[in-house]
């Protein structure tokens, strides 16, 4: 990629990660303002709000720290299981992340989490995510998410292709380019291996 091609991605990546801490930094605001009633209750009602918001804000920082950072480890916040479970938490959606899964070296881990997130955005409606490796010794990730309603759109689909143009690349499909380019430093291709109704499934592997 040029430059001017890194630099674009490197927006739209700023952007979705703008857009993941609006929600939590503004309900932290909208406590803060609650602070100044006379009311008691009202008081209680904005510390219990700043806390769960704060507490929401910092899961969703350790997570893409970890997700689209250069890190050695998962960081303070666990192992990458650990990272997507408090990403996903109070959601519509759950995590089922393998205890084989859980043991794959943490750049598989990375990967994982970068498709997790893919499939958590086919589950409007909610639903589950099921992580899980093809064979033992980390050679390839499967996951898995299944829900009523799935919606996994085509731009969606293109943008998994490392050759991508990065031109027709939003905020929101940005995510799924970058998570193709990991999965090549790892030597292997992310691919939609089956769409219905109910299940759509990913999967990295070789070839």
């Amino acid at each position: 990629m040029n430059d001017t091609i890194e630099f674009r991605v490197l927006e739209l990546m700023n952007a979705r990660l703008c857009h993941e801490l609006v929600s939590p930094v503004g309900a932290i605001s909208n406590g803060v303002e609650l602070l100044d009633d006379d009311d008691p209750d009202f008081v209680r009602d904005a510390i219990r709000l700043i806390g769960q918001s704060a507490r929401k804000a910092g899961q969703r920082l350790q997570f893409y720290r970890f997700a689209y950072g250069t890190t050695a480890t998962a960081g303070g916040g666990g192992s990458g299981r650990d990272l997507a479970a408090g990403l996903l938490e109070g959601g519509k959606v759950r995590c089922d992340w393998s205890a084989e899964a859980a043991d794959l070296p943490v750049d598989w881990q990375r990967l994982a989490c970068n498709m997790m997130v893919l499939a958590a955005e086919a589950l409007p409606r909610g639903g589950a995510v099921l992580i899980r490796p093809l064979q033992a010794g980390g050679l390839g990730i499967e996951v898995a998410a299944e829900g009523e309603g799935i919606n996994l759109g085509p731009e969606t689909r293109s943008a998994l292709d490392p050759a991508a143009a990065v031109a027709l690349l939003t905020s929101r499909t940005v995510h799924a380019y970058f998570t193709a380019r990991l999965a090549l430093q790892l030597g292997v291709r992310v691919a939609v291996a089956a769409a219905e109704a109910q299940r759509a499934l990913f999967r990295a592997a070789a070839g």
